[in-house]
């Protein structure tokens, strides 16, 4: 299979500056929330099942089938066994998008005769906030809990939110945009508590931070795999056996997956969503130690040069690699157009075609012109040193720079409030 390849992709220089084909330089990559590089033993274990084993793992009556059910049922066990599961309980998808459609609607349309009540929060992915509101058309009632000042949700608020029919809590492990990470293990003692099934979009989490499916008592999982240095178009659901989960199927078909998701798996892109996990079961306590020191080493030097600098999301409880700076008195979209050789993001690559600041920001009160000022920088496994000190040396010097340009920064460099000020609109 490695004849094929005339030319090493991208990919395999992780994040590093190769040429685009014209020999312009490409932008360093700091934006792993919104998707990571494959890592090489990934793609090394995918290259077999892209050429030689092409057969259909649904296909009972020959080898070729045989083959890539074997590959596809091992890549299901490397996915359990990250999360602490059982095989049988790994549905395969294609991504976190439709695991959590699948797990929203699914389990609120099977249960919809007894159970009319969801309980989520402001700050989800986008496609849970969707998804609810499409189960609202439907006759559902959907509580969408406030977060602190922080991020995190109130327990207690949560514990308040339950109605006699309330049939699921949904609640994302680590948040996409700010990095805060919920009390889950918490979560899933309230709602086991309760005999409601708790679902968690888990796709920024998974092979980050260790999850255990039965520690924390969650019902559902969602899991995508280019978020964890595996292939796009790939994730996964976890469906728990025992207390039984059931779902109703959101596509019709040959009933693959246990009947919950018709349509062939597509063997190589499982079987790299299954080696992304070994791998990150592997690297996980390392790649988090590192992760954290370069996080630190970030945050450090840009705090220390930049005044009026602040950090979105709760300290503590937070995945180190996603961090979210608000540089008041910045337009953050001039600042992303200036730092045009280091490629980040000003919030979720879902919701980034808008203009509005991010509801994530204003969900834990950011001010308006803060949340528009707001940079996200994600720091992975093949991050470097240099490249984070090169992000800081240029966000430095950017930010300094667009301040002294900005009237408004004048204004309080001379000591005046503009929170005091009255403007008039002309």
């Amino acid at each position: 299979p490695r004849r094929l390849l005339t030319a090493a992709p991208p990919a395999l220089v992780p994040s590093g500056r190769t040429g685009d084909g014209d020999g312009a330089p490409r932008p360093l990559y700091m934006d792993v929330q919104a998707t990571t590089p494959l890592d090489p033993r990934v793609l090394d274990s995918m290259l077999p099942y892209l050429t030689a084993y092409y057969g259909n793992p649904h296909s009972r009556t020959h080898a070729y089938g045989w083959e890539s059910e074997a590959a596809m049922e091992k890549a299901r066990k490397q996915v359990a066994d990250l999360i602490g599961a059982d095989s049988r309980e790994i549905i395969f998808t294609s991504g976190a998008t439709e695991s959590n459609n699948m797990a929203i609607k699914g389990v609120a349309r099977f249960y919809k005769s007894r159970k009319k009540h969801i309980i989520t929060t402001q700050t989800e992915h986008k496609c849970v906030l969707d998804s609810c509101r499409s189960l609202e058309t439907e006759g559902f009632r959907i509580t969408y809990l406030p977060v602190k000042k922080n991020g995190l949700i109130d327990l207690k608020e949560l514990e308040a939110a339950f109605q006699p029919d309330t049939g699921l809590v949904s609640v994302m492990t680590v948040n996409n945009e700010i990095g805060v990470k919920q009390p889950i293990h918490d979560i899933g003692e309230i709602c086991r508590e309760r005999k409601v099934f708790f679902h968690t979009d888990a796709a920024q989490a998974i092979g980050k931070i260790p999850m255990d499916v039965n520690d924390m008592k969650i019902d559902l999982m969602s899991i995508s795999g280019h978020k964890i240095y595996g292939p796009k178009g790939v994730g996964a659901l976890y469906v728990r056996r025992r207390p039984r989960v059931r779902l109703e199927p959101l596509q019709s078909g040959g009933g693959q997956e246990r009947g919950l998701r018709s349509g062939t798996v597509p063997t190589p892109l499982a079987v790299g969503l299954g080696a992304a996990c070994e791998v990150a079961q592997q690297e996980m306590e390392y790649d988090h130690k590192r992760v954290s020191q370069l996080a630190e080493r970030l945050v450090t030097k840009i705090m220390s040069e930049v005044p009026d600098v602040v950090m979105n999301g709760d300290r503590e409880h937070r995945y180190p690699g996603c961090i979210n700076l608000s540089f008041a008195y910045v337009e953050g979209e001039s600042l992303l157009m200036a730092l045009k050789d280091v490629a980040l993001s000003s919030g979720s690559a879902c919701t980034s075609a808008s203009l509005e600041p991010s509801y994530v920001l204003r969900a834990i009160g950011t001010d308006e012109d803060l949340a528009h000022s707001s940079i996200r920088f994600g720091i992975g496994r093949f991050t470097t040193e240099e490249e984070v000190d090169y992000t800081v040396q240029k966000c430095i010097q950017h930010v300094k720079r667009l301040r002294e340009m900005s009237p408004l920064w004048e204004m309080v460099q001379d000591g005046i409030d503009l929170k005091s000020i009255k403007w008039t609109q002309h």
